[in-house]
């Protein structure tokens, strides 16, 4: 499991003009079943990701087409978590 966070950086003012292009990326994570979370963080200074079922590579290799990533209006720190302990509500995330 990984969590992406995505910072903004001095360009997020040209956020807008990529977030048609931004948010299909983030459908198509959530068609090929790999994004299982997508939110903005509460200080507005960016957004996370959770992702499952794919490698620091190929996760790596999606997060560099994601036009904000591409164009320089966001950083993005991709952190892989190994579960220890799940709820079973959450049993998804220990794929």
């Amino acid at each position: 499991m990984f969590v992406i966070l995505l910072k903004f950086t001095e360009r997020k003012d040209s956020a807008a003009q990529l977030l048609a292009a931004h948010n299909e990326w983030i459908q198509r994570g959530f068609d090929e079943k790999v994004f299982v979370l997508v939110g903005g963080l509460r200080s507005r200074t960016g957004g996370a990701i959770l992702a499952v079922n794919t490698s620091m590579e190929a996760l790596q290799a999606r997060v560099n087409a994601d036009p904000f990533v591409a164009e320089g209006i966001v950083i993005p720190d991709i952190e892989e978590i190994v579960p220890n302990r799940v709820d079973e509500r959450l049993g998804l995330l220990e794929q």
